[in-house]
């Protein structure tokens, strides 16, 4: 149970990819269309699932490394994206609980919001597709600013959204960028350990409140 000083937390504010969706085989079928195009052997859920978070560009330097040029990269990238885009929900879900952790917050008439660094043309038809693109009281993606995340902006605009001080947030996040992003807004954070965190525990040196093992555990943080 969480032991500070701060406000009541009266807003939950999460990542999306890695936190509340899980989206790993969808991305990883968009590398493995490059991996194809390009002739090459397709990654395993095991082997890319780390990069996840880190969105095309991410999964790309795990797949090719040092060797692309800007124009591989953007070649290699539009294959990524136009795949993912047309097959943004076959796999795609909620993780584990969270579905019953929304419903609590929902009827406890609590605020929650998403704020990613997916640019908004992939969010808001994935959360349409999941049916969930009218549930959340923020939606933020990494191009509704100028600047996202770990700038803390974002975070703001959606603390903002949802009415509440961001004193009284909680954001939630599996990536470094989520923690920092979290902490220069004002907010408590937590890491989310079911995400894509690299399995180096890189994520344990993170200046984050605190890490969470399942979504269920973020309840406790309301009490």
């Amino acid at each position: 149970m969480p032991t500070n000083s701060f406000l009541p937390i009266k807003c939950i504010l999460f990542d999306l990819d890695g936190t509340l969706l899980d989206t790993a085989l969808d991305l990883l079928a968009a590398l493995n269309a490059v991996l194809l195009a390009e002739g090459r052997e397709p990654y395993t859920l095991a082997q890319a699932r780390h990069t996840v978070s880190h969105g095309s560009i991410g999964m790309l330097a795990l797949a090719f490394g040092l060797e692309q040029t800007e124009a591989d990269i953007a070649r290699r990238r539009k294959i990524f994206l136009d795949y993912y885009q047309a097959n943004i929900s076959r796999h795609s879900r909620l993780f584990e609980a969270m579905p019953d952790v929304l419903a609590r917050l929902e009827a406890d008439h609590i605020p929650w919001g998403i704020v990613t660094n997916k640019p908004e043309y992939l969010t808001f038809p994935l959360l349409e597709a999941l049916n969930l693109h009218t549930r959340p009281r923020s939606i933020i993606g990494g191009d509704t600013l100028e600047v996202a995340k770990p700038h803390p902006e974002p975070l703001l605009l959606a603390a903002e959204q949802c009415g509440i001080a961001p004193q009284q947030c909680l954001y939630i996040g599996d990536a470094e960028r989520d923690i920092v992003a979290g902490r220069n807004a004002g907010m408590r954070t937590l890491i989310a350990e079911w995400g894509y965190l690299h399995p180096n525990n890189e994520h344990l040196g993170w200046p984050a409140d605190g890490s969470i093992a399942n979504p269920t555990a973020i309840l406790d943080w309301l009490n």
